[in-house]
């Protein structure tokens, strides 16, 4: 294999696949990126954990095809250090060894035979579906972090997939909130239901933020693999199996208290009393207090802790119903609040004892739930 392409295109397509790489193993190999020669003059570069399958396609010169695969964080590490220049990557007939020269360096990596790799799964005759990478990208952010961390209940460690006609609805829980978005289609899908791992989605976003042109959403007949392809990279990931809760009996039907203020202003205040809740159990309190006449309506937002201090911070709010005093936990506050982009939210609640629910104004696609904490007032 005889091959050059630019330090930059290299260095890019290692970082892709670099975060699917096999962190441990018993699959030594897993450790390792392929590079193969392909169609249309591009060099691929796969790497696997055997649970994602990441591949990215560069632009390159072949003058001779071949494919090795050769440890993975020595090649990025080492390709980051060259100048941005143009780089050969040879390999002789019957060897293992990749020769890198890269304007006035050389280098030359051991690596194993591309025969040994893991093959990238074959996925098709699923549902195949093109979707708008900005709008699943935003239907991604504000879902996933809500997805458990632990492995308790493996399938809410996934987001809920659900294909209805000519809409998308992603949905993410631990248990203690609830994230649920709606992504409008340009073309109706046969009704399916799949659990996509949270990690692979969170790889993805990081695929998409560069990418304007739809991308394909695939899945195999057993829905078992789901295949993410852009234009120039693939993240294939083994689905979670098992039936994901019934989340839309988690979002009230009906509110008593709704309080409508400016995300940067929430988020700066509930940033500000964390500080103190770290010290507190997490706890973060609000208090809504309706207006009166042309005095504004408010939102209290404080936190304690025993022996260090406290801290209390004000904001402007629209109330609607009645006041009312409730508490959460501070970084789930946090996670939602950061997730949207400025704008407006309403806060609705029947009481201090039941969840409050986040929405934005002006897009009803999207809803967040977080459970009560239980404190003395």
């Amino acid at each position: 294999m005889k091959v050059t392409c630019t330090q930059a295109d290299l260095a890019r397509g290692l970082g892709i696949v670099g975060r699917a790489v096999a962190a441990r193993s018993p699959l030594p190999i897993t450790a390792n990126v392929l590079i193969a020669s392909d169609e249309g003059g591009r060099l691929k570069l796969s790497a696997t954990n055997l649970e994602i399958t990441m591949s990215c396609w560069i632009d390159a010169s072949i003058e001779e095809e071949g494919a090795i695969t050769v440890p993975a964080r020595l090649l990025a590490d080492f390709v980051n250090t060259l100048p941005n220049d143009r780089i050969s990557l040879t390999v002789a007939p019957r060897s293992r060894q990749v020769r890198l020269e890269c304007a006035r360096n050389e280098a030359s990596i051991g690596g194993l035979d591309a025969e040994d790799f893991p093959p990238a799964p074959v996925v098709k005759d699923g549902i195949d579906v093109k979707i708008d990478p900005k709008a699943l990208r935003q239907a991604i952010g504000q879902t996933v972090f809500a997805a458990a961390t632990d492995d308790s209940r493996p399938v809410l460690t996934g987001v809920d997939t659900k294909f209805e006609g000519n809409l998308l609805t992603l949905a993410a829980s631990d248990g203690f909130r609830l994230s649920v978005y709606k992504l409008q289609l340009d073309a109706a899908v046969e009704a399916t239901e799949l659990v996509v791992p949270s990690r692979a989605l969170n790889e993805l976003n990081r695929l998409l933020a560069d990418e304007s042109e739809p991308i394909t959403m695939r899945t195999n007949t057993a829905k078992s693999q789901v295949l993410f392809r852009t234009e120039s990279a693939e993240l294939v990931a083994q689905l979670i199996q098992g039936t994901f809760p019934n989340f839309n009996q988690l979002i009230p039907p009906s509110w008593t208290s709704r309080a409508t203020a400016e995300v940067s202003e929430f988020l700066r205040e509930t940033r500000t009393a964390s500080v103190f809740a770290r010290d507190g159990s997490g706890i973060v309190r609000l208090v809504v207090t309706p207006g009166e006449g042309v005095t504004p309506g408010k939102v209290v937002i404080s936190a304690r802790a025993e022996e260090v201090g406290d801290n209390e911070g004000e904001i402007d709010a629209t109330v609607e119903g009645e006041g009312v005093k409730i508490a959460f936990n501070g970084k789930y506050l946090q996670d939602v609040l950061q997730s949207l982009e400025g704008g407006q939210l309403k806060m609705e609640t029947t009481g201090p004892s039941s969840q409050g629910v986040f929405r934005t104004v002006g897009d009803d696609n999207y809803v967040h739930v977080i459970m009560p904490m239980f404190v003395q007032w």
